[in-house]
């Protein structure tokens, strides 16, 4: 398999998404490399100057969408094609947003594998669709804030749904749903962190103006 200039880049912070994903590709013949997270995949970029960067978007230490404002506002990387994979930002918005930071495509987990690799093909043999101009910081702190703020406003209904929903269920049925509380929580416990993470940039922008 011919990919120009460097590998697959899959970054993502769930161990056996990450496994699967890398696994996948290789099985097809692509070099893959990867990382856990954004800073972890800037420093990837760096070194490996990827062919394509596919990613998680909800992750710790930079997540997905940072890592794109980031990538299109360096000219050094600002032309490097990026596939967004989420199970938590999937409403319109979500995807509009992702596509006017310069996401050339938005694939919903679970990945359908024949999907997945028909895009990765696509991208890598017939060239990625025109990329937008960078966003403005302003654009994408206001966007990213929205996106944010969105989300966690959904996962704490769903957390409380599901902690209702726990109290009735019998004892038998309750795992399932129990492991379904546990990741809701870790997500929400993310976004809270870059929520606070968001804010503070913000303030500091606001005080030099």
């Amino acid at each position: 398999m011919n990919i120009p200039y460097g590998p697959i880049l899959v970054v993502e912070d769930v161990p056996h998404i990450l496994e699967l994903l890398a696994v996948t590709l290789r099985f097809k013949g692509y070099p893959v490399v990867t990382a856990k997270n954004g800073e972890e995949a800037l420093e990837m970029i760096a070194k490996e100057k990827p062919a394509l960067v596919i990613t998680d978007i909800l992750m710790p230490r930079m997540d997905g969408f940072a890592l794109m404002h980031s990538l299109r506002n360096n000219p050094k990387t600002g032309h490097i094609p990026v596939v967004f994979l989420s199970a938590t930002y999937i409403t319109p918005e979500d995807r509009d947003f992702a596509l006017k930071l310069g996401a050339v495509r938005f694939l919903e987990k679970p990945v359908d594998t024949p999907e997945f690799l028909l895009t990765v093909a696509e991208i890598l043999t017939q060239g990625p669709p025109a990329i937008p101009p960078p966003m403005s910081k302003d654009d994408f702190y206001r966007g990213y804030l929205d996106r944010l703020e969105n989300k966690l406003h959904h996962k704490s209904q769903q957390i409380t749904r599901t902690e209702r929903l726990l109290e009735t269920l019998p004892e038998e049925q309750k795992p399932a749903f129990e492991s379904i509380l546990k990741e809701a929580r870790g997500h929400r416990t993310e976004i809270q962190e870059e929520l606070s993470d968001l804010h503070k940039i913000l303030s500091q922008v606001s005080d030099t103006k």
